[in-house]
């Protein structure tokens, strides 16, 4: 079995002009919310295997809060270009690439993308995934390559834990 958590970054700043779209920061609800879902995280689940980030700056500094609250060694944490891709075919690419040694593991990306996954994935409908928000899926297969229809275990935005 395989259990996968996929988080859409927490939320980005428009604020600033002149900056390309990968290297948009956080807002401070952003990081607050990115603090708040990683300690409900923390203290509802055994901490996933691996952790994968999009190298859009959000995405990074999203998945750099849930290491920290999470204890999972920023070392470790790896980082995928491809990650950021507003389209599923990157994150299934990804996911099913996963090394077999991971029996759970944890996705940092971005909306379009993640939306397609967990509905072609998950077993239950989501119209958005919320900014900041924790998708949990559960597969039966033993390699992630082989990966289908799983059961949707989680779903957890901000806005339910205010």
């Amino acid at each position: 079995m395989k259990t996968l958590y996929i988080v859409r970054h927490a939320k980005s700043s428009w604020e600033y002009s002149g900056i390309d779209d990968i290297d948009r920061p956080l807002k401070k609800r952003g990081i607050n919310d990115a603090h708040l879902m990683s300690k409900f995280l923390a203290k509802n689940t055994k901490r996933p295997d691996v952790f994968l980030s999009s190298s859009a700056n959000r995405a990074l500094h999203t998945a750099v809060i849930f290491c920290e609250n999470l204890g999972y060694p920023l070392a470790n944490l790896q980082i995928n270009r491809q990650l950021y891709s507003f389209s599923d075919g990157y994150l299934v690419k990804t996911v099913c690439a996963l090394d077999d040694g991971f029996n759970s593991a944890i996705v940092f990306s971005h909306d379009h993308g993640i939306n397609t996954f967990v509905n072609k994935f998950g077993n239950k409908p989501i119209a958005h995934v919320t900014t900041c928000g924790i998708i949990g899926i559960k597969f039966q297969e033993k390699h992630w390559k082989n990966i289908k229809k799983g059961k949707t275990f989680m779903i957890e935005f901000p806005k339910n834990h205010k």
